[in-house]
């Protein structure tokens, strides 16, 4: 197996709030809320996905941010804290989502 590839690896889970790929870079989207006058972190976060950004899996308290490959099952979690149970391609930062769920 290559490294980093996702191919065989066991399934983890990650932990952290669905976002996008814009607001995660300023690490809240309160940015966003107040420039667009959006009440909340999901229809920020549709919103800007809506708008051309990826949704992304960020983790608050370690300040880590993951790529996920599958770009339909977030959705339904935008702005939300989840576990997401998937393999971790290291090398390009991408979870290979297996599955997601909120807490």
């Amino acid at each position: 197996m290559a490294a980093g590839t996702g191919v065989g690896q066991t399934a983890q889970t990650f932990t952290g709030d669905i976002m996008d790929s814009n607001c995660v870079k300023m690490g809240s989207h309160a940015v966003m809320e107040k420039e667009h006058g959006i009440a909340d972190a999901k229809a920020c976060t549709l919103g800007c996905v809506k708008n051309g950004a990826k949704f992304v899996l960020y983790d608050n308290a370690t300040r880590m941010t993951w790529d996920l490959d599958d770009q339909t099952k977030p959705e339904a979690f935008a702005g939300e804290k989840v576990q997401v149970k998937g393999s971790l391609n290291a090398a390009a930062n991408i979870i290979h989502v297996q599955s997601i769920r909120k807490m």
